[in-house]
């Protein structure tokens, strides 16, 4: 495997990692939702340190409401976020340019 490819799935795993930490709270009841303040930002940053420029941030945004709301852990956002940036998201090269 490449470099490049190393990179891509150890972004998978931190984020699979984050999304479970995020659902521990799940696992406490009362004292779960409290870890969430501390974790939401925490989850924030980290979002913003594996995806760069505004992508990242708007993710960080996301995933910081996601983490702080109650009942809202369930959602893997660190997960949706490497699938739409390995999948989903269209790359500038994919562009095509059409002559007139």
């Amino acid at each position: 495997m490449s470099t490049k490819q190393n990179k891509k799935y150890k972004k998978l795993w931190l984020g699979i990692l984050f999304d479970a930490i995020g659902m521990l709270s799940f696992a406490i009841p009362f004292i779960g939702d409290f870890s969430d303040i501390i974790w939401a930002p925490v989850a924030g940053w980290l979002m913003t340190r594996m995806y760069k420029g505004k992508i990242g941030q708007g993710a960080a945004v996301i995933t910081f409401i996601e983490e702080i709301i109650p009942g809202l852990d369930i959602i893997p956002t660190f997960t949706i976020m490497w699938l739409y940036t390995y999948y989903f998201r269209k790359s500038p090269k994919s562009k095509r340019v059409f002559l007139k």
